[in-house]
Formats: structure tokens, sequence, C-alpha cells
């Protein structure tokens, strides 16, 4: 088994006002390893892609949908396309409460779709809630051990 790498969340919002806050929400969180934040997609996919992400494991990625140079449903697809990438969760985080941006994201592969509450003290808690959630609560698959449908972690009583 390999060394526990690094944990890292990935921050793709070209709002720097918007940006400082969810990085503040995430640090009121307490959670372990580093926030990096990507202004706009082809940034995002640009990190993704990097060696500099190869020792460490990207636990989440936070999206918002209206972003500069490649929109966040661009972004989303593309991530999910890729067999090094599809499998990180990904957090749409964004003021869109469209009907269609939602169905949109959840089509193209998003975990979760959360619009960003206008109150500070509301986004803070939601953001520092869901990082929390993501990063400390939820069981991501083993990457690269593989198992045979029906056996995953051997709780088949699960299903």
């Amino acid at each position: 088994m390999k060394d526990r790498k690094d944990v890292e969340i990935l921050l793709v919002e070209d709002d720097p006002n918007h940006a400082e806050l969810t990085l503040i929400a995430l640090k009121d969180g307490n959670l372990p390893g580093q926030i990096h934040l990507a202004k706009d997609g082809e940034e995002a996919l640009r990190f993704l892609f990097s060696e500099d992400l190869r020792d460490k494991e990207l636990k989440l990625i936070l999206l918002d949908l209206k972003l500069n140079k490649m929109d966040g449903l661009e972004l989303l697809r593309a991530i999910r396309s890729d067999t090094k990438t599809q499998h990180i969760p990904v957090v749409v985080l964004t003021s869109s409460q469209n009907e269609r941006d939602i169905m949109t994201s959840y089509r193209y592969g998003a975990n979760s779709y959360i619009v960003k509450p206008l109150e500070f003290e509301k986004f803070v808690r939601v953001v520092s809630q869901l990082g929390i959630y993501w990063v400390r609560l939820n069981q991501p698959p083993v990457m690269g051990g593989e198992q045979s449908e029906g056996t995953a972690g051997g709780r088949n009583e699960d299903r």
C-alpha cells in the first residue's frame, strides 16, 4: 500500500470576493492539506493535468459555472471524460439557480449542486460543511485497486 498522499482541494472560481469567502470558509473547517485556486477553466485544466498533482490526492473540486475562457460545464465534461480525473468528486458551487444549469451539471457528472447563499454567515457555514463532508466523511473508491462488481470492499450486504 502506498503512503498517504497530501490531501488537496481545487477551487475553480473567477470572482475574487467569492474565492476569498470560500477559502475562509474551508479554513474554518480545519481541513487538512492545501486548497488550490484556479481563476478560470483553462487554469484548472492545467493544474489537473500537471506533474505537481502526481504526489497529491485531490479529494474535491469546487466548481463555479460562470467562468472566463472555459465555462464550468465545459470543464466538468473534460474532468469526467478523462480516467485520471473522472473519479474526483465535483461540487458545483454557483450563484445560478437556472434549472438547465442544474440538469446539465448532473448530466455531465456533478456529484452535488449548491447555490451560493447570499448571507455571509450562511455562505461560510455551507462551504465549511461541504468541505468537511467531502474531505473527512466521504469514502471515495480506491483507485488502482479495481474489484469486480458486487464485491466492492466486501460490503455486498449493504446493497
